[in-house]
């Protein structure tokens, strides 16, 4: 019994011996296939450090490897563009930054000057006068600044006057707005077509010829203003218009009860009292003696139409005075001998005229005469008138005496 136990135990330690040698083989063979990673777990596991060990550092992981994606020519290309797209937009944020501080900031100018823009100008011909003039420093932003505001069909052609220091969007403003610089010219109230068309082309800034002296009675005198490079066809359409519109106005402003066929009658009665009187407070005076004649079938026997029926439009001769042969003279226009009013006007009235005969006084006169101050004298009878007459001309008759005995120069 004692020796088959023995035994036993024997067999039994010599198999606890092999399986040791076993485990053995196998962590050695464990440890040469390990990566450093689990060497170091291994390490830690089997047991402490000595104090050598635990203060010398550990060797780190080796970095991973980087992605074959990554290295890819297409993301390598995608990046290489988004950069290129970042600095593009630097640049572009930068320039107009530098771009719009140079639009607003204060220009050169130092002293008021005068530009200007002819019709058909494009930008950039305006933009270079503009930089020659030194109105602005730099043509290339005014021209992209305009632009970028949308203005470039915008500028008006004009004569312009810029201040000292307008910066480039104000001066664009000024270009855009069309407040050129005007000029003006005056119609006396009065004139003949002819004299209309005669102020017209002795006008300096007024541009372009007239084929033709308009209608007489068929302008408007008044003060027109206009910018340089106006026509003078152009100003004479303007003051056809306003004639219109002043005519149709009044006209339907008139008293019920005038002798007046229609508003070109107004307008004939009106060049009549215009040329009669310079004085307004005589013309609906004046007015109303013309429509008392007008209502009673007299003659008008105005001096005015007789010197239209000699001498047209040019008018008299100055210093000519009317003689009798003058008066006796049958024309179309001379109301001593025709009736009622002349064919047409005898020249250009002004509004003031009109308004006199669309709503004259409300008197008996039938006569009028100079009084020698620049003035008339009225009469509602023929005898009075006549006496007025004879007054006036003992008037004349001194004032001639007088020119002739000044002293010749």
């Amino acid at each position: 019994m004692v020796d088959r136990d023995d035994k036993e135990e024997r067999e039994d330690s010599s198999d606890v011996v092999e399986a040791a040698d076993d485990v053995k083989e196998l962590s050695a063979s464990d440890e040469s296939d390990a990566s450093p990673v689990a060497v170091a777990n291994n390490a830690q596991v089997r047991g402490p450090k000595s104090a050598r060990q635990a203060i010398e550092p550990e060797t780190p992981p080796p970095p991973p490897s980087r992605s074959k994606a990554v290295r890819h020519p297409v993301v390598v290309f995608m990046n290489f563009v988004l950069s290129v797209l970042l600095l593009g937009v630097i640049v572009v944020a930068g320039v107009l930054y530098f771009g719009k501080q140079s639009f607003i900031e204060k220009g050169p100018l130092t002293q008021e000057r005068t530009i200007l823009v002819s019709r058909g100008t494009g930008l950039g011909t305006i933009s270079s006068i503009l930089e020659r003039q030194n109105v602005i420093s730099n043509k290339t932003v005014f021209e992209y600044g305009v632009k970028l505001y949308r203005q470039e069909t915008a500028l008006k052609a004009g004569e312009y006057l810029f201040s000292p220091g307008l910066s480039m969007h104000q001066v664009m403003n000024i270009l855009t707005s069309g407040k050129s610089i005007l000029h003006s010219v005056t119609i006396p109230e009065g004139y003949t077509s002819y004299q209309v068309a005669e102020v017209l082309k002795d006008h300096e800034i007024l541009v372009g010829d007239l084929k033709e002296v308009p209608a007489e009675g068929s302008v408007l005198p008044e003060t027109y203003k206009f910018s340089r490079g106006t026509s003078r066809a152009e100003i004479l359409k303007r003051m056809m218009n306003a004639r219109n519109r002043a005519v149709n106005e009044i006209w339907e402003r008139r008293a019920p009860d005038l002798p007046l066929a229609n508003k070109e009658e107004m307008v004939a009665l009106a060049s009549i009292v215009e040329k009669e009187t310079g004085q307004a407070s005589e013309r609906t005076r004046v007015a109303g003696v013309f429509i008392n004649r007008l209502n009673q079938g007299m003659k008008l026997q105005s001096d005015p139409t007789v010197i239209y029926g000699v001498f047209g439009g040019k008018g008299k001769p100055k210093g000519r005075p009317i003689f009798r042969s003058d008066l006796d003279k049958k024309t179309d226009y001379n109301t001593y001998h025709i009736p009622g009013l002349t064919p047409g006007p005898i020249a250009n009235p002004g509004r003031a005229a009109l308004e006199a005969v669309a709503n004259p006084s409300r008197t008996n006169d039938l006569f009028f005469v100079a009084d020698g101050t620049g003035g008339h004298v009225f009469a509602e009878t023929l005898k009075q008138h006549n006496l007025n007459v004879k007054r006036w001309r003992e008037i004349e008759k001194q004032r001639i005496k007088d020119l002739k005995e000044q002293p010749s120069e």
